[in-house]
């Protein structure tokens, strides 16, 4: 009897289904741009743009460009000097070594870099200095535009307290809260305790979810105000914080804006953002299941009345959070281009970026706000080199050994700054890619989501996808019962996987028996048997988990019929084992198959492996996940308490609080502010 041994993958396995082509009114001009970029060379804009930034929305901005005939210049660090933004462009500049404080927030070398080049204009992105008031305020002395509104629109709205008082007086919904900056923990406590429990503590310059922690009493408020005020200092180079009253179960709801020099102003419709883990976006919609016509308008023109009263200009994004009543409350406005604005272009047709670039040169906007449609559906999930089974999502560095985007698939646009050989590094955002899918129906574009992330090849460092399938074939979220508290309601214990039901146990293990008996009957003609024995029958032993399972198989032409755990399974297949993805049918039903498998001598001698003894944490503390080390908080003698804060890494730009498990004595510390740490590197001993 042949044995026949599953990897652990296998607990990932990806299935797809195919499905008939979308027939999208998403205004595609190429199956892989889903908006429209229309070069008009009557219309002037500029010859060269520099573009401040990395990844996928350098990559994004130098596309739209190439389209519009502009000449493009990208800035890199000394580790990104053979990223695909920086080959991408037509010219490429080194601002700096890897740290972000030292290349993409360095002002200094961004200038001397546009100088150099004679780039006539600046495109921000998102992140880094996109609402750096003092950046534009160098670009305008130098004559040099900045693709993005005025320094008042982003002084405004880049601080909440201010943009809150704005808003109130531009009669938009705003949430309760205190309008001032809070100063102390204390102070933060007794703010708290009028405003009543929870509430939320955030950074008066933030965005993107750091410098944001939910308070639910005092403790949780000291503990909040401090982390805080270390990420936004981090993050942004500001510590202020304010306060406001945390609306339980909201939906996370924003309104995309346009705006010119001429005072005219659009709403470009909404997007649902509310999947998110620890603040940030997982995965987003366009339109939402939620709003109804009305309140779509009443959010939009609210969002039009915020940037006129700032005189806005460019694209922006108006934030709301909406209750279960559809009431809805200001939350922030950004003002830049947004990460998830793929999906809008998706149902509007309008290329942002295009639009962007028109605006910044002067032009009047081309549309009045009843040309603004909404055509079918768009969904975007944000693929993230992240171990979702820790936390939902911290981060995994490595290099990408294998990357294949599922590009072949129509109505499926890859938004990446990546490729394969790419490094994903401790320095940046770990985002691999913006995955977006459209049709002409949500049903539609959630299938089309299902078979891309089925059809998507990441190997080398870990990523989010299997979260990202299980989340878009949930079904609370097919129903479009959502909020931002989805993840933590709807896995309370953290996220375990795919959960594997009887039926589609039998079709692994049928799959994986398959493969196996092809693999072989190859290997027996690639060795060169003349007259291999004929054989049509056959068992295996095939362990899935801690289980053993005994199949049958027969094969007849290009099909195997197995007989396991008391059902028959059909598999047929073109049965390419060159290839990562495995297209099959499978009893009837077309699925894609993402395997690895182990020869039959890899299973004997796995057999012989030791296996790994739980490690007793209880007295020693690692680390969760490569980062810097922020602050130590113990020193050897120390007598901590069960939760006491032992010490905080920073990775990725976001800070992590680690704790004690136990009340113990400090016995050893192995690590200091300012070092690098790798995952599972031993931090701290207890007696």
């Amino acid at each position: 009897m042949a044995a026949h041994s599953l990897s652990p993958s296998l607990y990932r396995l990806l299935f797809a289904v195919k499905y008939a082509s979308l027939h999208s009114r998403c205004c595609a001009v190429h199956k892989k741009a889903q908006y429209s970029t229309i070069y008009n060379p009557s219309e002037k804009t500029f010859e060269k743009i520099l573009i401040a930034n990395r990844g996928e929305i350098a990559c994004r901005v130098i596309k739209t460009c190439k389209k519009m005939g502009i000449k493009t210049v990208a800035v890199h660090s000394d580790v990104d000097s053979s990223a695909v933004h920086a080959k991408m462009a037509d010219e490429a500049v080194c601002v700096g070594p890897a740290p972000t404080s030292k290349s993409y927030l360095n002002m200094d070398a961004i200038m001397d870099a546009i100088r150099t080049t004679g780039a006539q204009a600046v495109h921000p992105g998102y992140g880094f200095l996109s609402e750096n008031k003092e950046f534009a305020k160098r670009l305008a002395a130098e004559g040099v535009t900045f693709i993005g509104p005025d320094t008042h629109a982003i002084q405004a709205m880049g601080d909440k307290i201010e943009s809150k008082l704005i808003a109130k007086a531009a009669k938009v919904n705003t949430i309760p809260g205190f309008d001032g900056v809070v100063k102390t923990a204390e102070e933060a406590v007794k703010i708290a305790q009028d405003i009543g429990y929870p509430v939320m503590i955030k950074a008066s310059a933030g965005g993107g979810g750091k410098g944001m922690r939910i308070a639910w009493n005092d403790e949780e408020t000291r503990e909040g105000f401090r982390f805080s005020s270390q990420e936004a200092a981090s993050s942004f180079g500001d510590d202020r914080l304010l306060i406001e009253k945390y609306i339980d179960n909201p939906r996370h709801i924003e309104i995309q804006v346009l705006a010119d020099k001429h005072g005219n102003a659009l709403w470009l419709n909404e997007r649902e953002c509310s999947i998110q883990r620890r603040n940030q976006k997982v995965v987003e919609e366009a339109p939402s299941t939620f709003l109804d016509s009305v309140t779509r308008q009443a959010m939009g023109e609210q969002a039009v009345q915020l940037a006129k009263a700032v005189q806005y200009s460019s694209a922006g994004t108006v934030e709301f959070l909406v209750d279960s009543k559809k009431n809805f409350y200001f939350l922030e406005m950004n003002t830049r281009l947004q990460v998830e604005h793929p999906i809008t272009e998706c149902i509007t047709g309008l290329d942002l970026v295009e639009q962007m670039i028109r605006v910044a040169k002067g032009y009047r906007l081309q549309h009045k706000q009843e040309d603004i449609p909404i055509n079918g559906w768009a969904i975007e999930s944000r693929v993230y080199a992240e171990d979702p089974y820790k936390s939902f999502g911290l981060p995994s560095i490595g290099r990408l050994s294998q990357y294949h985007e599922p590009l072949n698939l129509s109505n499926v646009r890859v938004d990446s700054g990546i490729q394969e050989g790419s490094d994903i590094s401790i320095y940046y955002d770990p985002m691999i890619s913006k995955l977006v899918t459209y049709g002409a129906t949500r049903s539609e574009a959630l299938a089309r989501m299902e078979d891309a992330l089925d059809n998507y090849v990441i190997r080398g460092v870990t990523h989010n996808i299997p979260l990202l399938r299980e989340i878009i074939t949930h079904p609370r979220f097919i129903s479009g019962d959502i909020s931002t508290n989805f993840l933590p309601e709807v896995y309370p214990d953290g996220f375990k996987g795919h959960q594997l039901e009887a039926d589609t146990r039998r079709e692994l293990l049928a799959s994986a028996a398959a493969l196996y008996i092809t693999a072989q009957l190859r290997s027996q003609r690639f060795l060169g048997e003349l007259s291999p024995v004929e054989c049509n029958h056959w068992e295996l032993c095939v362990e899935l988990g801690e289980q053993r399972h005994v199949l049958e198989i027969t094969k007849s032409g290009n099909v195997y019929t197995v007989e396991v755990d008391g059902g028959e399974v059909e598999v047929s297949g073109q049965w390419d084992l060159a290839s990562p993805l495995l297209p099959l049918t499978i009893n009837s039903t077309h699925k894609m198959l993402q395997v690895r498998v182990l020869s039959k001598l890899a299973a004997e001698l796995n057999s012989y492996m030791p296996e790994k003894v739980p490690e007793d944490t209880s007295s020693i503390l690692r680390s969760p996940m490569p980062g810097t080390m922020v602050a130590v908080s113990v020193k050897p003698g120390d007598t901590v308490a069960e939760g006491q804060e032992i010490c905080v890494i920073e990775a990725m730009k976001m800070q992590n609080s680690l704790t004690a498990v136990k009340q113990a004595k400090v016995k050893s510390v192995h690590c200091k502010p300012g070092d690098t740490v790798g995952e599972g590197d031993l931090l701290v001993e207890l007696e």
